[in-house]
């Protein structure tokens, strides 16, 4: 689909979350970090978070912070619930949780133990099944960073997946793919 005239950009540091309408692209990067969006098919309004950790130890009297997982959706649900829309209404689709690090520093403490990019993934996977949603699509895992587009007007989601090397010391052109997620 052809991109509209007097689109607005918004671009998503960790932490944060937005939620617009059809004039609306939304992008961000990711690395361990997650991404879940959520898009109205019929209204053509939607939203996405992007978060660093998949829980906040201690004191949840705090007001809600983008950071962790619960608390973005949380945000991003206060959002679509203002709109007047429900949040089995919206597709939802989730991006990032890759290990920036497989030949690094990172060596499980214990059996079971996990890089922060899959707990980030798994914790995104509970939060939609919890909610009582299906994703309709992912790119989640592996070893690199992620650069993701979301088209509030269409409901798809571009995603450009940059590989790491697979020595240290180099990396291979050919292992950075881009996807399209349609809505």
């Amino acid at each position: 689909m052809k991109t509209p005239p007097g689109i607005v950009e918004i671009f998503l540091n960790p932490g944060e979350h937005y939620f617009g309408d059809r004039h609306t692209r939304i992008r961000t990067l990711l690395g361990s970090c997650v991404a879940i969006s959520l898009w109205h098919p019929r209204r053509l309004i939607g939203g996405m978070c992007h978060y660093l950790l998949p829980g906040r130890a201690g004191d949840r009297a705090q007001a809600f912070d983008g950071r962790y997982a619960d608390e973005a959706l949380l945000l991003l649900i206060g959002q679509l619930t203002r709109a007047g829309t429900r949040l089995q209404e919206y597709e939802v689709k989730m991006f990032g949780g890759g290990n920036m690090f497989p030949h690094g520093p990172y060596r499980p403490a214990r059996s079971g133990d996990t890089h922060v990019g899959r707990k980030n993934a798994l914790a995104g996977r509970e939060l939609v099944r919890r909610h009582g949603m299906q994703a309709k699509g992912e790119d989640l895992e592996g070893a690199g960073h992620r650069c993701v587009m979301f088209d509030l007007w269409s409901g798809d989601v571009w995603v450009k997946h940059v590989a790491l090397p697979t020595t240290p010391a180099r990396r291979d052109p050919h292992e950075e793919t881009s996807t399209c997620l349609g809505g």
